[in-house]
Parts: structure tokens; sequence; C-alpha cells
């Protein structure tokens, strides 16, 4: 068995070095392993169920959407903003009952946000509707913040967009910010949960 060298063959000198290496491996394991479980608790897979149910239905990946509610709520159903937006993904009630007319929906009112699977329902739509219009990720989550008609705005302002259809730069400092959390949460949630993705969702 020339692969196995018995240890009483190492010097003595680098006995304690093996085993100091070993445990510095052992410790860096152990920390990722927490590092891990940390995330998973800051960055949960709540309603996971309605979330891959609508991402289907409307073609989203679900780790964006579950990026949006981390951003919008932090997976607080009862949210409601300053600015009156409710619920996981923070519809205004204004865009909810144009949602809801668009997807026939009779006897909407805004108290129905509050209900997850309704709010994550249409924030999928709108969202998919936003990409219909906007097919970029930046430009369509700029839009979720800012207001299709701002994106709009500055696309056709040589100032932020060079043909129309990407932007240089977005001028609001919030939707900026608000993209790039967007963007960072999603990296979070696939690296954290890749493995646990269901067989046909993209």
């Amino acid at each position: 068995m020339w692969g196995y060298i018995p240890l009483i063959f190492i010097p003595r000198k680098w006995i304690g070095v093996i085993i100091a290496v070993l445990l510095f491996l052992l410790l860096i394991l152990v920390s990722l392993k927490v590092y891990n479980t940390v995330q998973k608790m800051i960055y949960p897979t709540k309603y996971m169920d309605i979330v891959e149910r609508y991402a289907v239905e409307y073609g989203i990946d679900p780790y964006l959407v579950l990026a949006v509610i981390k951003a919008e709520s932090n997976f607080n159903p009862e949210a409601k903003s300053s600015k009156g937006a409710i619920g996981l993904m923070q519809i205004q009630p204004d865009t909810g009952k144009w949602i809801a007319e668009n997807l026939g929906i009779e006897n909407y009112n805004e108290d129905l946000l509050y209900n997850p699977e309704v709010n994550i329902r249409f924030g999928c739509w709108y969202i998919n509707n936003l990409n219909s219009e906007f097919k970029d990720p930046v430009l369509v989550f700029a839009a979720y913040n800012a207001g299709r008609g701002n994106v709009q705005k500055w696309l056709n302002d040589k100032e932020y967009s060079d043909d129309g259809e990407k932007l240089k730069s977005i001028p609001f400092k919030e939707t900026r910010d608000y993209v790039d959390k967007i963007i960072r949460n999603y990296h979070i949630f696939t690296r954290l949960y890749e493995g646990k993705r269901k067989k046909g969702i993209t």
C-alpha cells in the first residue's frame, strides 16, 4: 500500500502543523454551515407553495419573486407603506384594482391585498405585465418601484438612454438602490436554495 503513509513516518515537528491545518479547515467548514443557516433565517422561503404556483403561471423565476417580497415587505403580509402600498409585494390599491379588472376578479377591495395568495398572484401578474413591455429585468424592477411612466420617460431621454431600450443610469437614487437590492436578494436566494428548485420551474 504505497499510497498510505503511517503517521509515525511523518516528522514529529510537522504533526502539530498538520493538526492545526486540519482544525483550521474544520473550523472553516463549520463556519460556512453556520453562515448558511443564518442566511436562510434572514432569507427564508416563506409562502413558497404560493410563489411557485404563480411564478410558473406567469413565467417568472420563483426566487425572483422571493427577492421582491424580501425587499418590499420582508415577508410581512400585514405591511403597509407610508405611500399606501399593501402586503407582501406592496401593491398599491389602485394598481390592485386595475390588476383585478384584468384578471376578471369581481368585488375587489384593497383589504384583499393583505391576503398572501392574492398579493403574490397580483405581484406575479404585474411583473409579467411589466416584462411584456420592457423585456429587461433592470427596467422591469425600476418600473415596479418608480412606475412604468417614469421608466418610459427615462428611456425617451438621451441623458439616460442611448437607444430607448436600456438605461445608462437611473435618476432616482431610491430606484437605483431598489434594483440593486432585488438583484442582490435574487443571487442570495439562488445560492442558498438552487438545489431545492422543483423540476420544471425556470
